[in-house]
């Protein structure tokens, strides 16, 4: 068909029209099936069907996932996606009609759009979701959407974590950008109120509601945080418990007993039902749970969250190739670091902060109400933590994990220059990942963010054993002080700059002694004082936060501190802080590594029978070579 597309002068329409498709459907790493291409003849004649008041523009195909039984990861998004293609956009086409173009094996009518302002948009930034901009396109001038079953057309999805990660993350990245997009302004001001809904639900409101999802539970843990730090939760407890007021016992012990990131998987629950029937259904999903499908899931909520938030807040989305292979391999630890340090890692471990917090200052009725009040949210952050790891090929292999810390201390330490990628070293990636702060508003809007990580310092001064009763505003700038020292001890500790061997002795003497005296302040504070061995771990927990606020405010302004030349200083600083949070990361892998039996039970889990034998077998012939490619 290709052939005669471009050989005849005057090709048939419907010609034309399957050339299209078939141009798209290599593109988007489609497999057609000979018996399905046998029916493209009575797809084609839907164009002159009665499909409503007006006649169809786009021709929806279903899909059939073929991917599904390479990995537990695999079979996710199969799963995922079969319920979106074939139950999701079935209803969206009848009687919603509402459906769009989402990248799937559609067949366009060539000279409705060619005439209506062409099928693909402009911007390579705004239109980066250029699929679904299609279908608004068609809406917006009266066409009509419809969906087809008869004919499907094979896809192969991503099978490995980073590509479902980057896939994900350039979906959400481009709704974040169709929400600032002109069509949908239009499509909200032209659509009656029930499509409306629709629409919204089906495009940028599901993006947006699990941004608030995310959300609500920050501010669920920021308002417990307030509670225990200000003392208001524990004497709202007491005067309830005085007044027996159950009621308000109640809404201050609200237990969140499943997170709500599970709830993305219903209807993949009711595709389940509805093509294989309910006990059939039943016994997929328990299986799904045995294979952590629930870690999966509330992972894959923080990579929308972000992605599509920091489009809101900075736009500049881009393409992200993720290539769609059949990419079953160990990924090296600093790779996913890399990855998912600012999506998941930092979040995880601010939510971990907080849980610790309440922990250790909050009015709770026993370990039974803690673990009943947080056990959602530890289950999230251990998810955004620690699941790039436990679904990574070979990721509690102890020769492996040796050969990732190496490279990844290799990576830490590597200075960056011209041409240096992020890659290879951790400066260049660093400022890689500054790139998208670009506007005042911008920086405006992260510096408004990062105020929140001073609450911890302001809260826990007031709790230590120190300043006893004291609650004015000496004790929470005495600590801005300790904090100022500490800051120059770092930079003293840090200072190695190439100069005469002279000045390295008289520097190498100044460290010596700077470390001697702040042991000696600590130990004579301890002896001479109320400071105790807990206010030193509860100095931590406040002044570990601050310095990430500084330094996030810092890096939003860098153009302002790079002229003042603190700039060396903040990236020491920042260097410090991946090393320490990629430290939390690496001993609880390296430590579940120490036992074979973990590294079995994980490729038993993640990949089928015969991929896991063959995983076995590798490991035995590799022998003591890390290097080998798995």
């Amino acid at each position: 068909f290709g052939w005669v597309e471009k050989k005849n002068p005057k090709p048939d329409p419907c010609t034309s029209l399957y050339v299209f498709v078939f141009e798209r459907s290599c593109c988007a790493t489609k497999d057609n099936y000979f018996e399905e291409a046998l029916k493209m003849r009575n797809l084609l004649e839907e164009f002159g069907s009665d499909h409503g008041i007006r006649p169809p523009t786009i021709l929806g195909v279903r899909e059939h996932v073929f991917t599904g039984s390479v990995s537990s990861l695999a079979s996710f998004m199969s799963n995922q996606e079969g319920s979106f293609v074939t139950m999701g956009q079935r209803v969206l086409a009848n009687p919603l009609k509402i459906r769009m173009h989402y990248g799937h094996p559609d067949v366009f009518d060539r000279v409705f759009h060619i005439t209506r302002g062409g099928i693909s948009k402009a911007s390579r930034v705004i239109n980066i979701s250029e699929d679904i901009f299609a279908g608004f396109n068609s809406t917006l001038r009266q066409g009509n959407i419809t969906h087809h079953e008869y004919i499907q057309v094979g896809k192969g999805r991503d099978v490995g974590l980073n590509q479902i990660a980057v896939f994900e993350g350039k979906v959400a990245g481009g709704n974040g950008e169709q929400v600032l997009s002109r069509d949908v302004y239009r499509l909200g001001q032209l659509l009656d109120f029930f499509r409306m809904m629709s629409f919204y639900y089906t495009s940028v409101g599901y993006y947006f509601c699990t941004m608030l999802t995310v959300l609500t539970v920050y501010a669920f843990l920021y308002g417990k945080a307030y509670l225990a730090l200000s003392g208001v939760g524990e004497s709202i407890e007491v005067r309830a418990q005085i007044l027996e007021n159950t009621a308000l016992s109640a809404a201050l012990n609200t237990q969140f007993l499943f997170q709500i990131g599970i709830f993305t998987a219903v209807p993949m629950i009711l595709g389940f039902i509805l093509e294989q029937g309910f006990l059939k259904a039943i016994v997929s999903f328990v299986t799904m749970q045995f294979q952590l499908c629930t870690i999966f899931f509330t992972f894959s909520l923080g990579t929308r969250t972000h992605y599509f938030g920091r489009t809101i807040l900075h736009g500049g989305a881009g393409y992200k190739a993720t290539g769609r292979g059949f990419v079953v391999r160990h990924i090296k630890f600093a790779e996913n670091y890399r990855l998912y340090s600012r999506s998941h890692f930092v979040k995880g471990f601010e939510v971990v902060l907080l849980l610790i917090v309440y922990l250790a200052y909050g009015y709770n009725d026993g370990a039974i109400g803690y673990i009943l009040l947080s056990i959602s949210s530890w289950f999230m952050a251990i998810s955004w933590l620690f699941a790039p790891y436990l679904f990574n090929p070979s990721g509690f292999e102890w020769q492996k994990v040796v050969e990732d810390f190496k490279d990844w201390t290799n990576w830490l330490l590597y200075r960056g220059g011209i041409g240096v990628k992020g890659e290879e070293s951790w400066e260049a990636w660093w400022d890689e990942e500054l790139i998208h702060i670009r506007t005042l508003g911008g920086r405006i809007a992260e510096t408004i963010l990062s105020l929140r990580f001073f609450i911890f310092q302001y809260g826990i001064v007031y709790k230590l054993h120190l300043q006893g009763s004291d609650t004015s505003l000496t004790v929470y700038g005495l600590s801005w002080i300790v904090l100022a020292v500490l800051i120059i001890l770092f930079k003293v500790f840090t200072f190695s700059q190439k100069i005469s061997v002279n000045f390295q002795l008289l520097l190498r003497f100044i460290q010596g002694l700077s470390f001697l005296l702040a042991i000696a302040g600590l130990a004579v504070a301890v002896a001479l004082t109320n400071l105790s061995i807990p206010d030193i771990f509860a100095c931590i927990l406040a002044f570990v936060p601050t310095g990430w606020g500084l330094l996030s405010i810092a890096a939003a302004w860098k153009p302002i501190v790079k002229k003042v030349g603190l700039w060396k200083s903040i990236r020491s600083l920042a260097r410090l802080y991946d090393a320490g949070m990629g430290m939390l990361i690496f001993i609880p892998v390296a430590f579940s590594s120490w036992f074979p039996f973990v590294s079995t039970f994980q490729t038993r889990l993640m990949f089928n029978q015969a991929f896991s034998r063959g995983l076995e077998i590798s490991l035995i012939l590799a022998g003591n070579n890390p290097n080998t490619e798995l």
